[in-house]
């Protein structure tokens, strides 16, 4: 009898799990702190092509700004053009013509509004130079 109460209490909190990554549902460090502002990103950066592994993450918070080295710039940059990251002004400058491909990818909320973005960009200084400190994780 205990067996089959801890299979069925197993197989109930595997379901669970599934239903929860199905539902595509913000990371529970952003439900637990930023349900009350409805301002968050989960910030992703993968090298490479589609096929590569190497991506990092984090998530930014804004309120206050947290989440990467250089929050309070990425928060302040979003906040000035409402949280549309296509939006931010491109830097001044040059890059080099070097194809290393780089996707930024951010989904998320910016005072409740839904926010989804995705891009490729030929390599890490161009996509600094059109999305300014908000996907620099490695800061």
């Amino acid at each position: 009898m205990k067996n089959r109460t801890a299979s069925k209490a197993a197989r109930g909190a595997l379901l669970a799990a599934a239903a929860l990554l199905v539902a595509g549902t913000a990371p529970a460090q952003a439900t637990a702190q930023d349900s009350r502002s409805g301002t968050w990103l989960y910030l992703t950066v993968t090298k490479g092509d589609a096929r590569s592994s190497d991506t990092r993450g984090t998530l930014l918070l804004c309120d206050p700004p947290q989440g990467h080295g250089r929050a309070a710039e990425a928060c302040a940059e979003l906040a000035a053009v409402d949280g549309d990251l296509a939006a931010i002004p491109p830097r001044k400058g040059f890059c080099p013509m070097l194809y290393a491909p780089v996707t930024a990818h951010a989904r998320g909320e910016w005072n409740g509004r839904p926010v989804e973005y995705t891009e490729t960009f030929s390599n890490g200084c161009v996509m600094a130079g059109r999305t300014g400190s908000v996907f620099a994780l490695d800061s």
